[in-house]
């Protein structure tokens, strides 16, 4: 029987599952979301008229199959479960499934039992899975789409101070202040030197934000672990990318996703513990 710590991450695994499942929807609908928001506003701008569409949102119209349209009954949309159920494709023309689904709903789920088995079923856990939810969908939407949609990069720096301000997590209010201001500026100077020196854009303002965010969450001392770690995964997989020619057009690497893999690698170690492997 379990009991302790077994039974609080497992049941924080299994709302993870579930709210991985609702990842998914998140990752692939709100860049679309974006898209359609700016192109109306192109449309008002320029006067042409609006052309009206069915409604799309991360709630409608119900999920269903890109290549069929067959609408993802309840059964079928239990995490892991029903992929493993249908053997990894559409019940009804038999389109392979994205192993991605169920990748990042086990992500999730091993993320949410992580924070519970260290932190318990606290506040502190929970605000901790809210971080680590919010940083999956960001790495995934920005690999596959370039951006960081402010929806997710906004909340997710307040959330760190109100953290802090609530002293949830070990933060002082004052470090994440600082942390999340330090976290922009530190990028955007970047951004603007690179500029300056080259004529091209290195980065996007997305990236400003994520690092300010993260700078909330484990304040200003953390920054340069933080950005250390994720300019050395970077560059390690931009320069597999660049031997697999697998690089996308123009040879750019978006950065988001390394940010977010350095922030979870922080969560579970510390961001200390970056400086200390590499014997710093």
């Amino acid at each position: 029987m379990m009991t302790g710590w077994w039974m609080d991450a497992a049941l924080a695994g299994v709302f993870g599952l579930l709210l991985g499942s609702f990842l998914n929807v998140v990752i692939y609908r709100l860049p679309k979301m974006m898209e359609h928001e700016w192109a109306a506003e192109c449309a008002q701008f320029t006067g042409q008229p609006v052309a009206d569409a069915p409604p799309f949102s991360l709630m409608r119209p119900r999920s269903a199959c890109r290549q069929c349209g067959h609408q993802i009954r309840a059964w079928e949309n239990v995490p892991v479960l029903s992929f493993l159920a249908l053997r990894g494709r559409c019940s009804a023309c038999a389109t392979p499934i994205g192993l991605r689904y169920p990748a990042v709903e086990l992500a999730t789920g091993a993320l949410f039992a992580f924070c519970a088995w260290r932190w318990g079923l606290t506040l502190t856990a929970a605000a901790w899975c809210v971080y680590s939810a919010a940083l999956l969908a960001l790495a995934l939407i920005d690999w596959d789409t370039t951006l960081l949609p402010d929806g997710i990069t906004q909340p997710l720096a307040w959330a760190g101070l109100l953290a802090a301000a609530l002293q949830w997590i070990p933060v002082p209010l004052t470090d994440a202040l600082f942390g999340a201001v330090a976290g922009y500026l530190s990028l955007w100077l970047v951004y603007h030197a690179f500029k300056l020196l080259t004529g091209k854009e290195g980065m996007g303002y997305g990236d400003f934000k994520l690092f300010a965010a993260l700078g909330a969450w484990f304040g200003w001392q953390a920054l340069v672990p933080l950005i250390l770690m994720a300019s050395v995964i970077g560059a390690v997989v931009g320069i597999a990318l660049k031997f697999a020619s697998g690089l996308r057009e123009g040879g750019y690497v978006p950065f988001g996703p390394f940010l977010a893999l350095a922030g979870l690698t922080g969560m579970v170690f510390g961001p200390q513990a970056i400086l200390r492997a590499v014997g710093l």
